[in-house]
């Protein structure tokens, strides 16, 4: 009998990887609807035609969010079993490369040949134009890697996680459609503001500066004033900016954990 439980209790020990393939396939289904339609062709109403990005990239943005939503829970299924285990880092990062560094990386790459699209010369752009979009996935498998060998990091993290990253960039559709005029929206169309989102966000996540943690070992303001505060500039953000909010939100908080990385220490 206690040889059964043993075993039952070792085989629910399989719960968490299986969250995380669970990610991985949520990852794969995004990066699915990433390929599925390309870029569409819309008339106006003066008879010419223009390119824009499918309505199935809000799928995907959409996959990219619940891929987040299983990878926080297998980490706390991890807990509450014990079931922290080499293999389950390793599986972990093998899913998280996917599902917040390739899936978002190929919306980089979408909002890029959008850009150029609307270049006289865009029947003629090289996919080398095209490519600086996969410094994030990159840049997510480098920062993962080096994760997996390193001390754990438990009131702070080196560099910004990759499921941060990948998570704002899935914003960016939402905002291309949801604010559409807004500042954002127009600024997705420009090539140069695309570059450097795609440099900043692969340098963010392999730096080696302390970034902020959300694991709270009290709840005094003394020691998680920056956590505070950057869960009211969120809340402030969702109020007054709705989907545009991500970048602003992003940005905050490296502002924080920059601000207070002698505390996060």
């Amino acid at each position: 009998r206690d040889r059964n439980l043993h075993e039952k209790f070792d085989s629910m020990k399989q719960i968490p990887n299986l969250f995380t393939l669970l990610n991985l396939l949520f990852g794969c289904l995004a990066i699915v609807f990433l390929l599925t339609d390309g870029m569409v062709l819309v008339p106006t109403a003066e008879g010419t035609v223009y390119f824009d990005l499918p309505a199935s990239i809000g799928l995907a943005s959409l996959f990219i969010a619940l891929a987040a939503v299983v990878d926080f829970f297998d980490g706390m299924l991890a807990r509450l079993f014990k079931a922290d285990s080499a293999m389950g880092r390793e599986l972990d990062s093998l899913a998280d490369v996917v599902s917040f560094g390739v899936a978002p990386g190929m919306i980089l790459f979408s909002f890029l040949r959008l850009s150029w699209s609307a270049e006289i010369t865009a029947m003629d752009t090289s996919i080398v134009y095209l490519l600086p979009a996969f410094l994030v996935p990159l840049a997510a498998a480098w920062r993962l890697a080096r994760f997996n060998i390193s001390p754990a990091q438990s009131s702070y993290f080196q560099g910004v996680p990759t499921p941060a990253v990948g998570l704002t960039i899935a914003t960016l559709p939402l905002a291309y459609w949801m604010e559409n005029g807004s500042w954002l929206s127009s600024l997705l169309l420009e090539s140069w503001f695309l570059y450097a989102l795609a440099i900043v966000f692969s340098a963010i996540m392999v730096v080696r500066w302390p970034m902020m943690s959300f694991k709270f070992h009290d709840f005094s303001w003394g020691n998680n004033s920056p956590r505070y505060l950057f869960l009211l500039a969120a809340i402030l953000g969702g109020v007054f900016l709705s989907w545009s909010a991500a970048l602003p939100v992003f940005a905050i908080y490296v502002l924080l954990s920059l601000l207070f990385q002698k505390r996060l220490r």
